[in-house]
């Protein structure tokens, strides 16, 4: 099931939101509970005993790590959980890739290829895998005490507003509102506001945009002038950004309904003005998650130059190796590595004398040919569609028909890059931060009606489409 689909919208969420306002407060976690096992096992239930089977084990793991005090039985404890979250997250997402690789060398040498049955991928396992991460590490970090009821902790990773693709919720930043929060019709309308932008980001945007790319992409990328190649890969930027950031949208705000505050997730990445702003406004949380859990214990800074670039290489390759099983991910995880470890070596300080505007445009165009290598999993059409981006060949530029899709490109230029400018901020800020009053609560409730009325007679006319970062 997902968010963007008449399922989700006509069925699964007005009948979630009536039993869990209509409970007690003390029941409401058991309602959320059980709708969360529906909605998971609706998209995935040969998968849901292994998803509960595997949050029931980590849970008394980490409550023998939490009750000892034997160092030696803690990190056997924690070493434990850890391993099986991996290792689990090791076969369902790698094991074909590993089979296929190796059996590439083995016919290299002319010898027989290893046999294994296909492997299907859980839905948001890499997601839930690194929120059970954070609550065996948190615990045995001491930055928060364990959960005291299994059922608080199956909830803490199974959750549907986030279970699927995020946002990563570090275990200490939701432990108390698990058991105690409040509720407020302010913050309820708020996480509905939130909600419908996120699907619009979704339907009106991150789709319509997806559908010309996909044609774009499956015609001959040798033959593709250089102006189309640009629209292609902008086009792509834009999707997979609203897509993505819309998806996040739509967990916050359901999470604020009910009184969780779940991490932002996106802070206009585009406007970065290094490779190094933009990973802290992409993805926040798991760039969150891959510097508290991986890059820090790795030294992070405190150590040598050649050390520390060591780690963020490092760290990009498993980035880029956690977004798929594929070699296009590991050479773009690669890729940003690169670019981050030439701004610490220099070219940042270049940015900074050139200003904020070159240094934006450049930043976007490194990103805009790391997308390129994202987007193809194989590697030779990735490199054709950035060599065309290069060739600067105009005349064999072919206009797309379809002014729909033009019309929503530039409503989404404007929208990742109007917070560049002051007045941008603002409206950001005033519709996303900022509590209305009963006035504009009823306009805001009114535009996001139309929206989400909108959204559904598209939806009815199209059909849906899976978010890009489920399958991750």
């Amino acid at each position: 099931m997902v968010f963007s689909s008449n399922v989700f919208l006509i069925l699964f969420l007005p009948i979630f939101l009536i039993c869990y306002f209509a409970c007690p407060e003390r029941w409401r976690n058991i309602v959320l509970l059980l709708f969360s096992v529906v909605f998971y096992a609706y998209g995935a239930p040969t998968f849901i005993l292994l998803l509960l089977g595997s949050t029931i084990l980590n849970f008394y793991l980490v409550k023998g790590l939490y009750n000892s005090d034997n160092l030696v039985h803690k990190k056997l404890f924690a070493g434990l959980a850890i391993a099986i979250s991996l290792g689990l997250l090791a076969y369902f997402k790698y094991a074909n890739f590993f089979v296929d690789n190796l059996n590439a060398v083995l016919g290299a040498f002319g010898l027989e290829p290893f046999t294994l049955a296909k492997v299907v991928l859980p839905i948001g396992i890499s997601f839930f895998t690194f929120q059970s991460i954070t609550y065996v590490v948190d615990t045995y970090r001491n930055v928060h005490k364990p959960m005291e009821r299994l059922t608080d902790y199956v909830l803490y990773i199974i959750m549907f507003p986030q279970l699927i693709a995020g946002p990563i919720v570090r275990y200490c930043d939701i432990a108390d509102e698990i058991r105690h929060r409040e509720q407020n019709w302010p913050e309820i309308l708020q996480g509905f506001y939130r909600f419908v932008i996120g699907l619009s980001k979704k339907v009106l945007i991150a789709d319509v945009i997806g559908r010309q790319v996909d044609i774009l992409l499956a015609g001959d990328l040798l033959t593709m002038g250089t102006g189309t190649a640009w629209i292609t890969i902008i086009a792509y930027s834009m999707q997979i950004y609203f897509d993505f950031s819309g998806y996040s949208d739509m967990a916050i705000g359901l999470g604020k309904i009910m009184g969780f505050h779940f991490p932002e997730n996106f802070d206009n990445p585009y406007n970065s003005a290094s490779i190094h702003e933009f990973w802290k406004r992409w993805h926040i949380t798991l760039g969150i998650f891959m510097r508290n859990y991986l890059y820090i214990p790795l030294g992070g800074n405190r150590c040598s130059k050649p050390r520390m670039y060591f780690n963020l290489w490092i760290v990009f390759l498993l980035s880029g190796l956690w977004h798929g099983a594929s070699w296009n991910y590991v050479l773009w995880g690669a890729y940003h590595g690169f670019w981050l470890i030439l701004e610490r070596i220099g070219l940042g300080k270049v940015y900074e004398k050139m200003g904020k505007s070159p240094s934006v445009i450049i930043t976007y165009i490194i990103v805009l040919v790391g997308l390129a290598i994202f987007r193809n999993e194989n590697l030779t059409d990735a490199f054709t569609l950035i060599s065309r981006m290069f060739t600067f060949d105009f005349q064999s530029f072919i206009p797309i028909q379809s002014p729909h899709f033009y019309v929503t490109l530039a409503i989404a230029l404007v929208f990742a890059f109007i917070v560049l400018f002051p007045f941008g901020k603002k409206l950001q800020n005033r519709v996303f931060y900022t509590d209305f009053p009963k006035r504009q609560h009823l306009a805001a409730w009114s535009i996001s009606m139309f929206l989400l009325i909108f959204c559904l007679a598209s939806l009815n006319a199209t059909g849906f489409s899976p978010f890009i970062y489920f399958r991750f």
